[in-house]
């Protein structure tokens, strides 16, 4: 297979585009952040890409192989994204990220500053990461805390997890639940605030 790049589609000097991609109408790659000049920040996309319509991909990230995106994806700059990675329609990935490899993200998630998620993790739709303890206060953007996310890590539809905390590794957490402190590894949370139910194990739903 050979890459194929829509004639509506942009890619900014400094793209490194690996081969065998798709990149659909009105893409723009490589985007110079906001006080950077065009090609200042390179940027790296593995082989393998499928880039839907829409997608805008700012300068200065470093992206596996065989990355995919939805429609209108918004990916802001200086992320490290790994091998296999698939990212929803309309979700938002804010710049200094870091995302492991085999992450799905589905539709509408939102992914702040300073967030982590490891290899193998699951987010559901409009899932919502925060970093900011409060909002709009004068030292807001200099308390800035990310989500960890731990290897392996399932967050259901509609959840909201709160500023610095993490979520362990093979974690549950359950759809429509806000998570207001850390979750230990292996377990199924739920509700408004969230609270432990049992382990992910006596389930039956994983091995």
């Amino acid at each position: 297979m050979s890459t194929w790049i829509a004639a509506t589609a942009v890619l900014h000097p400094g793209v490194d585009l690996g081969g065998d991609a798709v990149i659909e109408d009105f893409c723009i790659l490589g985007a110079a952040p906001r006080g950077h000049q065009p090609g200042a920040s390179p940027s790296v996309i593995g082989s393998g890409a499928h880039i839907r319509s829409h997608t805008v991909i700012y300068a200065g990230n470093r992206i596996g192989a065989r990355f995919q995106t939805g429609n209108k994806v918004n990916i802001r700059e200086g992320n490290r994204i790994g091998d296999d990675v698939a990212i929803g329609t309309l979700s938002v990935i804010e710049h200094s990220v870091t995302i492991g490899d085999r992450v799905r993200l589905h539709s509408q998630t939102f992914i702040p500053e300073h967030s982590v998620l490891e290899e193998d993790v699951w987010v559901g739709p409009n899932a919502v990461l925060t970093n900011a303890r409060y909002p709009g206060s004068p030292g807001a953007k200099a308390s800035l805390a990310g989500v960890r996310l731990c290897r392996g890590a399932r967050i259901g539809a509609n959840v909201t997890i709160l500023p610095g905390l993490t979520i362990g590794a093979g974690a549950l957490v359950g759809a429509g639940s806000v998570v207001t402190r850390d979750v230990a590894p292996g377990l199924v949370c739920a509700g408004n605030p969230a609270r432990v139910l049992r382990a992910v194990a006596e389930t039956g739903a994983y091995p």
